[in-house]
């Protein structure tokens, strides 16, 4: 007997997901000094604590995608918490850097948790609700690593055990798994899962994402950097023509080149460019030693933390609801073109005003908030234009798109900061022009995928599928109803596209 859906709870279970997931990806960040340090490593060692959860994110995150369908989402869900736990606490209790980045390989599977909880909401949810829980889902990734960086600054004050981060992890993940464990059981859809596509595509990604988080330190012109991204050109593309061949490919090709799902990948990664790009700017900005600079406010990492980065983490927790509400009102598209917008124009302002704090935290606040809209929206706008058998895998191209753009962003700034320095005594500082130029870029960027969106998607199609039904049939294998579509700009029926 199926245990009935409880629709809070789902909720809460899915959103405790993708706040875990959000919270991996950024918790060690303002600690690898420290794990430097204390494990005696140097800083190019030490970078891979980071580059290993990246590099494990984009290779399992299309994989779990897929297997939520063949295999059903709640076992796919659990398992992924499980080896998520187990990296969490094995991170807590390491004391050697080969065991730390192993352990950040398995927190790195927990990236698949995102699109694995935004399929179970539009399977089992009622379409009137699915708009706003898909919001509220989406928010929790800004949110969460807003309160990593809060919480890393908190438990790791005056030199503290970097561990205790870790130890934050391992709490989160056994709640996650507990409220993971009360989610509805339903038979997955059945079919072949395409192993040789997930390999190639994961090696595809790693030759890609591995160059790119590790250029600055290697070298933009060295030979490893220049073959890999040649590899990556030629893996990715084996995989296109490779998929193009297989009647049940692991990433629908015509599914990739549809252009409301094109536009949203692009748009997704453009946000994941801006929002790093911001986040590491304000970061090393307010850090900034005013005395030798004459900018900045020479702010401890946790100052930086629960004075500058706080704000925004909390004023996203509230936006994320309220964003759901406006998509339900005037469709996806526009409000990930709004937030597109309106983060452009805030983050345009930090290049100029940032004298003061207030104008710094104002700044970060409302892109935050921005942030939280656009993250909010997406996932709407690709449920709009997909099957619903097709939500897992859709939302992980996504998100690897949104990593990929992070990554891109993050590296950026850090050779944009890197290149433009100035030498107080004996130590080299970027100078106030570099971080201008960083602002400038991501605003830039953000204002691309806003364009992108209104030019290129229709907004005469914004409708969200309904969630679908499933039937006893054919020796107990879940059957699938054809999916009906609530127009979000209008109150009129529409079908959604695949």
């Amino acid at each position: 007997m199926t245990r009935p859906v409880r629709p809070a709870l789902l909720l809460i279970a899915a959103a405790a997901g993708s706040f875990l997931l959000s919270m991996i990806q950024s918790v060690p960040v303002p600690v690898l000094p420290q794990i430097a340090s204390q494990l005696g490593v140097d800083a190019t060692t030490v970078g891979w604590v980071t580059t290993a959860t990246l590099l494990a994110a984009s290779a399992c995150t299309p994989l779990l995608g897929r297997l939520g369908h063949v295999l059903g989402i709640k076992p796919v869900f659990v398992g992924t918490l499980i080896l998520t736990l187990i990296g969490s606490v094995l991170a807590a209790t390491v004391h050697d850097i080969g065991w730390l980045i192993a352990a950040r390989i398995l927190q790195g599977t927990s990236f698949g948790l995102f699109p694995l909880g935004i399929s179970l909401l539009r399977h089992e949810l009622p379409a009137h609700k699915l708009t706003n829980a898909m919001a509220v889902v989406a928010s929790t990734l800004g949110v969460g690593g807003g309160v990593a960086l809060v919480a890393a600054g908190l438990l790791t004050q005056n030199g503290a055990d970097y561990r205790r981060v870790f130890w934050l992890c391992v709490l989160v993940s056994a709640l996650a798994l507990a409220l993971s464990l009360t989610l509805p059981k339903r038979a997955g859809g059945g079919g072949r899962v395409d192993v040789l596509g997930a390999v190639v595509l994961s090696a595809g990604l790693v030759s890609l994402l591995l160059p790119i988080s590790q250029g600055h330190t290697w070298g933009w012109s060295s030979p490893r950097v220049l073959v890999l991204f040649a590899a990556a050109i030629v893996i990715l593309a084996g995989f296109l023509l490779l998929e193009r061949r297989l009647a049940a490919p692991l990433v629908s090709v015509q599914l990739l080149r549809h252009r409301p799902i094109l536009i949203t990948n692009l748009a997704a990664m453009s946000v994941g460019f801006a929002m790093f790009a911001l986040q590491l700017a304000t970061s090393y900005f307010v850090q900034s030693p005013r005395a030798y600079t004459g900018f900045g406010f020479t702010a401890t990492v946790l100052q930086t933390s629960v004075v500058f980065l706080l704000p925004g983490a909390a004023a996203s927790i509230v936006v994320g609801p309220l964003a759901g509400r406006l998509v339900g009102r005037i469709g996806p598209r526009l409000v990930l073109a709004l937030a597109c917008g309106i983060a452009a124009l805030s983050t345009a302002s930090l290049a100029f005003l940032h004298d003061s704090k207030g104008a710094v935290i104002a700044g970060f606040v409302v892109a935050s908030c921005a942030i939280a809209m656009a993250y909010a929206s997406m996932p709407a706008l690709l449920v709009a234009h997909v099957d619903p058998h097709d939500t897992g895998i859709a939302n992980s191209v996504n998100s690897i798109m949104r990593t990929i753009g992070g990554t891109i962003g993050s590296a950026l700034v850090i050779t944009i900061l890197a290149g433009q320095t100035h030498l107080v005594g004996k130590v080299a500082l970027p100078t106030e022009n570099a971080y201008r130029i960083s602002y400038a870029l991501g605003a830039i960027v953000f204002a691309v995928g806003g364009a992108l969106v209104l030019l290129f998607i229709d907004g005469n199609r914004a409708a969200v599928a309904a969630p679908e039904k499933h039937e006893a049939s054919d020796g107990g294998r879940a059957a699938t109803a054809v999916p009906q579509a609530i127009d979000l700009a209008e109150a009129g029926p529409e079908p959604a596209r695949a």
